[in-house]
């Protein structure tokens, strides 16, 4: 997600989820993501999970939690951009291979 309508056709492979209720660090990591991508020429599906028996489906026992290809990255906190960006060029190199 760069913010711009996408196409359907050939996807990246690389999925990211805030999981949270809401809340003000919940969409501030999310922004922070959207505007990472943008930077950075990224696209991902992105999606912000409110629903708490799906949270719960990930293992994590709180809220806010990034979850990248499944993989949970951070929880309880928002990562700092530089962080984000090191987590997604990974997971963009992963799908890559």
């Amino acid at each position: 997600f760069t913010g711009r309508p996408v196409e359907d056709g050939e996807s990246e492979g690389v999925e990211i989820k805030v999981l949270g209720p809401g809340c003000a660090s919940c969409n501030r990591l999310e922004q922070d993501l959207i505007a990472v991508m943008a930077e950075t020429g990224m696209a991902a599906d992105l999606e912000h999970v409110t629903d708490i028996t799906e949270i719960g489906s990930y293992g994590v026992m709180g809220t806010l939690a990034l979850v990248i290809n499944r993989e949970v990255k951070a929880v309880g906190s928002v990562p700092p951009k530089p962080k984000l960006k090191k987590w997604l060029q990974e997971a963009f190199s992963q799908t890559a291979r």
